[in-house]
């Protein structure tokens, strides 16, 4: 079992920046890829960002490719968003997720989610 818990969301003007972690329980996070999503009211949950076991591979969505970085961390259990030049259309619940078959974008391939925060930019 992993639990996940995300934390670093706020309110920030368009063109700021905000840093979101996903600290992981548990003991095997560096086995599993990790991956960022989002989700606004009666929308599909979308991926944003991915990232591979050992942090060696990641993959962007082509909307946040260049404005946001994905990382972790294996020794501190915690995966980071770091989201620069945001915009309004980045308004959403940001939600990690953990999952053994590598990276995807498909919601399906994860296991464990976290509860989500709450990503408000104002134009």
């Amino acid at each position: 079992q992993v639990q996940l818990v995300e934390s670093g969301g706020g309110l920030v003007q368009a063109g700021g920046s905000l840093r979101l972690s996903c600290a992981a329980s548990g003991r095997t996070f560096s086995s599993y890829a990790m991956g960022w999503f989002r989700q606004t009211p009666g929308k599909e949950r979308e991926f944003v960002a991915g990232i591979s076991d050992n942090g060696g591979w990641t993959h962007y969505a082509d909307s946040v490719k260049g404005r946001f970085t994905i990382s972790r961390d294996n020794a501190k259990n915690t995966m980071y968003l770091q989201m620069n030049s945001l915009k309004p259309e980045d308004t959403a619940v940001y939600y990690c997720a953990a999952g053994r078959g590598g990276i995807s974008v498909q919601t399906t391939v994860y296991d464990y989610w976290g509860q989500g925060t709450q990503v408000t930019v104002s134009s």
